[in-house]
């Protein structure tokens, strides 16, 4: 009993310690003392918490948010879950090839139809962002259609036209983080453009766009000027298939700048790559690239469904996805919006019947209350954190990592977060300190907004799980995120 008690006594103090000296960093410099903070940290081992600092008060968490959504897709889905695409017509080509009506390419939430490498590896370069549009294209051709009378046409329909989220700003859609959600994604709904400077004297800058086919119409102002300053700007309004470029280019300079913007109809985009992809085959079309999109105000309701009918028609190729956890591992590593909103609304298809936000939130609740979750301290909008309207307490966070800690699929689950100072966003975190590769945590930011939560093996106290939340600062993040570093560090002790 005595011994019990000791050891009892000597956690409580070294708990004591550890919160007098987080409050310690908390006020540390005066960026950081004007910031709202909030701390959780608990022991896994004997489930005691060492140290809470506003835990129960609501925090902006950005991608934080992406821990909730992987953790569902995980749990709901499981790690061996696959996404298709599917080539559909009404009916077979005739003897000679020819193929009446429409050819549909059918979305199914796959993220993965792009130049990624998967498995995520650090560093790894992207490859031909038409590789996938390709296999099917040519799966098409093996088929034996030379001709198609109608249109080709990208069908989106298995998730609610809904590409935007509560929350996100206007000026989100323009980029390529803040890509539409749509059913029928192809390489992240984004193209990259590449500036250059010209070849020589007179000329415009060059202009190069990956993937490479005739998408947006391109007002190009930038001006190439002898020793003139980089200074490129954009801008494409809402729904526009036209980009506005200007400002400066050095024109006797070296290299490129790359800008990576959203599409504004990511099913309309990848009919267009199909259309391409045929043509190239020696394919004729006789239509032309079309979108097909189900609306919000065609369901009776958002948050259930009714099982779909079987899919009508004659398949006529089909792309399969890798493994749900490899994709998961790219959500949470490198932090990519669409495929955590894609995740979410997949979660709804197959548990509610309905791809739609509203029933993938409302999957989230019931998840979160199986994991002791209160209501009150968490409220999302979105899947991944970009909107501005999600809400969640320190100690929700750590509530679901003690959650997953505990599931039979806690190696998977850890294993898609970042290595402090090695991958993924905690790569250039903790750099010169090996410490810092004790730490398996999930980025977050936003203006005004930094998190940091997951898991730490501390070499005194075991397993930890920890939530740091900071909001409301005007100061840089370089001045916020050392003192968030520190506190981390602090605790691999």
């Amino acid at each position: 009993m005595r011994r019990w008690l000791l050891l009892f006594l000597c956690q409580v103090a070294l708990a004591q310690s550890l919160d007098q000296r987080i409050s310690s960093l908390l006020n540390s410099t005066p960026a950081a003392r004007r910031c709202f903070w909030g701390v959780e940290v608990l022991d896994l081992a004997n489930d005691q918490p060492l140290a809470r600092y506003n835990a129960e008060r609501m925090f902006v968490p950005a991608s934080n948010t992406k821990l909730y959504t992987t953790a569902l897709a995980l749990l709901r889905l499981g790690p061996d879950y696959r996404f298709q695409t599917v080539v559909r017509a009404e009916g077979a080509p005739d003897a000679s090839g020819r193929l009446a009506g429409d050819l549909l390419l059918v979305g199914g939430g796959d993220p993965s139809l792009s130049g990624r490498v998967i498995p995520y590896r650090k560093d790894a370069k992207p490859g031909d962002p038409l590789a996938g549009i390709e296999e099917l294209a040519e799966q098409v051709a093996k088929r034996g259609i030379r001709r198609i009378d109608g249109d080709i046409v990208g069908d989106d329909t298995a998730y609610l036209w809904e590409p935007y989220p509560q929350g996100w700003s206007q000026d989100d859609g323009v980029w390529e983080y803040g890509a539409p959600v749509s059913a029928l994604t192809f390489n992240d709904n984004a193209l990259t453009l590449r500036i250059r400077p010209p070849a020589r004297a007179g000329l415009p800058p060059e202009l190069t766009v990956s993937p490479a086919f005739d998408y947006f119409v391109i007002d190009n102002r930038i001006q190439a000027l002898p020793g003139g300053e980089r200074r490129i700007r954009v801008e494409r309004l809402p729904g526009s298939r036209q980009l506005r470029l200007w400002g400066t280019i050095s024109a006797d300079g070296h290299g490129e700048s790359r800008v990576l913007l959203a599409i504004d109809d990511p099913a309309l985009y990848a009919a267009t790559a199909f259309y391409e992809a045929l043509l190239r085959r020696g394919i004729a079309v006789g239509g032309s690239p079309k979108a097909r999109h189900r609306f919000a105000n065609e369901v009776a309701d958002l948050k259930n469904g009714a099982a779909a009918p079987p899919a009508g028609g004659v398949e006529l190729a089909r792309r399969e996805s890798p493994p749900l956890i490899e994709l998961l591992r790219v959500v949470d590593k490198v932090s990519q919006n669409l495929h955590a909103e894609l995740v979410l609304r997949e979660v709804a298809r197959v548990r509610r019947q309905i791809g739609s936000r509203a029933a993938g939130i409302e999957e989230m609740r019931r998840f979160l209350a199986e994991a002791g979750l209160e209501e009150w301290s968490y409220k999302f909008e979105d899947g991944s954190g970009l909107s501005r309207q999600n809400l969640v307490a320190p100690a929700a966070t750590v509530k679901l990592l003690r959650h997953l800690h505990r599931s039979p699929h806690r190696d998977a689950w850890v294993s898609l977060l970042p290595i402090g100072g090695e991958d993924g966003t905690l790569a250039e975190r903790f750099m010169g300190n090996p410490e810092g590769r004790r730490v398996r945590a999930k980025t977050g930011t936003l203006s005004h907004v930094s998190a940091l939560a997951g898991y730490i093996e501390s070499r005194r106290r075991g397993p930890l799980a920890f939530a740091l939340m900071v909001n409301n600062y005007n100061a840089a993040s370089s001045e916020i995120r050392p003192v968030v570093d520190k506190i981390v560090l602090l605790l691999t002790e």
